[in-house]
């Protein structure tokens, strides 16, 4: 991470403890606005990384303008501030980030357990409890597949976002019905982070065996042992910071998913705090050993909240343990939807190691989701259908 940046962030944190607000504000406008790229603008709402969430229009973070009572990030964190010193409120600059306004859509969007449901089958609402903590998940099973052992994709959600939304946004359970697998959709709690967001830049959750990593593990062996799902065909997709997380869970678990779609999201090991993670959304950092789980990975080439550099991460710290690789690249146009170009990067014997779509024109939404659910984008390409073509036709565990 930038040490300026760094510095500036730590000055802005200390400041902020110390009730110096003014002071506060303007490091933290310096440290933004100084080293941070400035990508075109996106479109749409956004659920935003770690803790934010901009409304349609809002400048990207690296080339926001904060003035004086004006809109704006910078403008909505000088008024958090205010109202937490007003308040008394000493929890430092994370929770101020974290409970920032949300834009519109989100938790609770109507018509969205509606839409989660309509393809048919059912949806089970069940809780998992590890010794790192309890998560709340949905399971949807297809109708007419009893006794057969199915694959199992486990989504994450964005933050501001729950296990229906996330589900009628992605049309992932009409996917499942059509191809007979069976999703799970884990939901933050409030209580682990008030936004809804994963924690995928704490440490303490960027490991086997502890955190939210063992959660999202656990709730996997929990649908294993309750249904016929078969163990090499194990899924894990997200967007934004649940695409970060999903990251986190190839990384850290690859004997349970064979493959792992990150959309929108930042790479495994890229961020140890609040802070770097700010840093990371834009300048990619300085990623962790990926792992050998396949990759496919969307990123939206406008994406004013996670700059696109940040899949060319993820791409790189995949190819990191490849001897060699080889590319073929496309350009898709389809009709109503975005241009997208189509990277797929390949070992030596011809697996597959990393398959990379960037929309062009793409803000920070789930590309081919449906409008009922938050923070998607129905103009395409499809991310679900072509995240369940590189799951279903990969071959499981095979690294590189």
């Amino acid at each position: 991470m930038n040490d300026d940046r760094s510095s500036g962030m730590s000055e802005a944190l200390r400041l902020t403890r110390a009730g110096q607000l003014d002071e506060a504000f303007a490091a933290m406008q310096r440290s933004l606005g100084a080293a941070a790229m400035t990508p075109p603008a996106g479109n749409g709402t956004s659920p935003g990384l770690p803790g934010l969430s901009l409304p349609t229009g809002a400048a990207p973070l690296g080339g926001m303008r904060g003035t004086p009572g004006g809109g704006g990030l910078l403008g909505r964190l000088r008024s958090a501030m205010a109202a937490k010193s007003g308040a008394g409120g000493t929890g430092g600059l994370s929770g101020l980030l974290q409970n920032l306004p949300s834009a519109a859509g989100g938790r609770g969007r109507a018509g969205a357990a509606e839409a989660a449901a309509a393809p048919g089958g059912e949806i089970r609402h069940l809780s998992h409890t590890e010794p790192a903590g309890t998560r709340a998940y949905d399971l949807y099973i297809p109708t007419g597949r009893s006794g057969e052992r199915l694959p199992l994709v486990v989504m994450l959600h964005g933050g501001k976002q729950d296990a229906a939304d996330c589900a009628a946004g992605t049309r992932m359970n009409d996917l499942a019905e059509q191809h007979g697998f069976l999703v799970a959709y884990p939901e933050q709690s409030a209580a682990a982070n008030s936004g809804g967001y994963w924690n995928w830049f704490s440490p303490a959750d960027q490991q086997a065996g502890a955190g939210e990593p063992s959660i999202i593990a656990g709730i996997v062996k929990a649908v294993m042992a309750g249904h016929a799902v078969d163990p090499d065909r194990v899924f894990v997709a997200g967007l934004s910071a649940g695409g970060a997380m999903a990251a986190v869970m190839a990384a850290t678990y690859p004997d349970v998913f064979a493959a792992a779609g990150v959309h929108s999201g930042i790479a495994y090991g890229a961020a140890h705090d609040m802070v770097s993670a700010f840093a990371v959304m834009r300048s990619g950092g300085e990623p962790a050993d990926a792992g050998t789980v396949p990759l496919i990975v969307f990123h939206g080439d406008a994406d004013p909240i996670v700059a696109p550099v940040n899949a060319e991460k993820i791409v790189a710290a995949r190819l990191t343990r490849a001897a060699t690789s080889v590319s073929d690249t496309k350009r898709i146009e389809r009709g109503g939807g975005h241009p997208s170009t189509r990277t797929v990067h390949t070992a030596a014997d011809g697996t597959v190691l990393v398959e990379s779509w960037t929309v062009h024109g793409g803000g920070h939404a789930w590309f081919g989701g449906s409008p009922v659910g938050s923070y998607t984008d129905p103009q395409g390409p499809d991310a679900s259908a072509e995240m369940v073509r590189f799951f279903l036709g990969s071959e499981p565990r095979r690294g590189a």
